[in-house]
Parts: C-alpha cells; sequence; structure tokens
C-alpha cells in the first residue's frame, strides 16, 4: 500500500467538491444522521489496493466519479451486516457517475472477502482487498465500518463511521444531492 495525494499538487481537473459540505448537512438525517460532512473538503491519500483480479488499482483511478469508499472486514459484525445495503445502492445509483468502492482491509482478505461477497450474492458491488489493512490508519478509519464519501476531484466531503442502511431512502437522498452538488455528468 502506498500512500500518495491524489493530484500531486497538480491543478485539479473537473468538479470541485468545495461548496458540497455545507450542502450536504441537512441530509444527515433517519438512517444517515451519524453522516458528517466535512467544512471544507480535504484531500485524500491515493490509497493502493487490489482488485478482485488482484491487480494493484488506486483510488485515483477512481477520479472524476462521486465515490462512497467503505473500509470493512470480513471479521466485523456490524460490515457483514451493512454490506448487502452498498451492494444494492450500489445496484440503485452505480455507474459513471457514482460507485461504492467496497475495501476489504482483511490481511488474508481476498479469498475471505470473495467468499463473503458471494455467500451474500453481491451483483453490484466489486471486489477491491487492502492485505496491509493500511487504508484504514491512511484513511484515518478508527473503527470499522467507516465510510468516506470523496468528491469527483479526490477530496473528502464527508463520512460516517460505523454501520448505516445505505439502502435506505435518506442514502440515496444524501448521494444523489452530492451528484447534484458536484455536477458529475
Amino acid at each position: 500500500m502506498i500512500a500518495r495525494p491524489l493530484g500531486n499538487g497538480a491543478a485539479v481537473q473537473g468538479p470541485s467538491s468545495v461548496g458540497a459540505a455545507a450542502s450536504l448537512a441537512p441530509y444527515a438525517t433517519g438512517a444517515m444522521a451519524n453522516f458528517r460532512a466535512d467544512a471544507e473538503p480535504r484531500p485524500v491519500p491515493d490509497l493502493e489496493f487490489l482488485d478482485g483480479e488482484r491487480k494493484t488499482v488506486r483510488l485515483s483511478d477512481f477520479r472524476g466519479r462521486l465515490v462512497l469508499l467503505n473500509l470493512w472486514a470480513t471479521w466485523c459484525a456490524p460490515c457483514r451486516e451493512e454490506m448487502p445495503t452498498l451492494d444494492r445502492l450500489e445496484g440503485a445509483l452505480g455507474g459513471d457517475r457514482f460507485e461504492v468502492v467496497a475495501l476489504s482491509v482483511d490481511k488474508d482478505g481476498h479469498d475471505l472477502a470473495r467468499g463473503f461477497l458471494d455467500e451474500m450474492k453481491a451483483s453490484h458491488i466489486s471486489l477491491y482487498n487492502d492485505p496491509s489493512a493500511r487504508a484504514n490508519f491512511l484513511m484515518k478509519g478508527y473503527g470499522l465500518p467507516t465510510t468516506v464519501l470523496i468528491g469527483p476531484d479526490g477530496r473528502e466531503i464527508g463520512r460516517l463511521v460505523g454501520p448505516a442502511e445505505w439502502d435506505a431512502p435518506e442514502a440515496k437522498a444524501l448521494i444523489e444531492a452530492a451528484l447534484r452538488v458536484n455536477s458529475v455528468e
């Protein structure tokens, strides 16, 4: 796992997350009551992790899309409970403008995570694994699950620590508002 700042100091191309946080705060209700919008968008480390084919990908590979980065592990009961809701959210809203990136931080995680996703019949989210589990520390995810909303410019616009019902109407409203605010087209 290598962490580099997204953009490496270069001018950011595409939509900006500036202003998104303030406009998302009203959506922190119901199932999203624990969502905390950042006062100002913050840089996110350019995490390096493995995809389902065990190929290296970087968080910056998702630049240009709104990303819901979910840090989870197979041994985490609340993570296992919320995973089907993340799969349904990806099924409902995922595409060129938005993606749920469910990143397993299991050290022996590729096969464990694959087995769990197969067991729950996940049909929308892709397998991603950080066998070093450093993503937890680099993203300041002090508990699992931790879910970070990242704007198309690669900056954090908010997060939710703990489990959530990601397919609830409040979660969909939050994501749809973030898509509007960030002008992801």
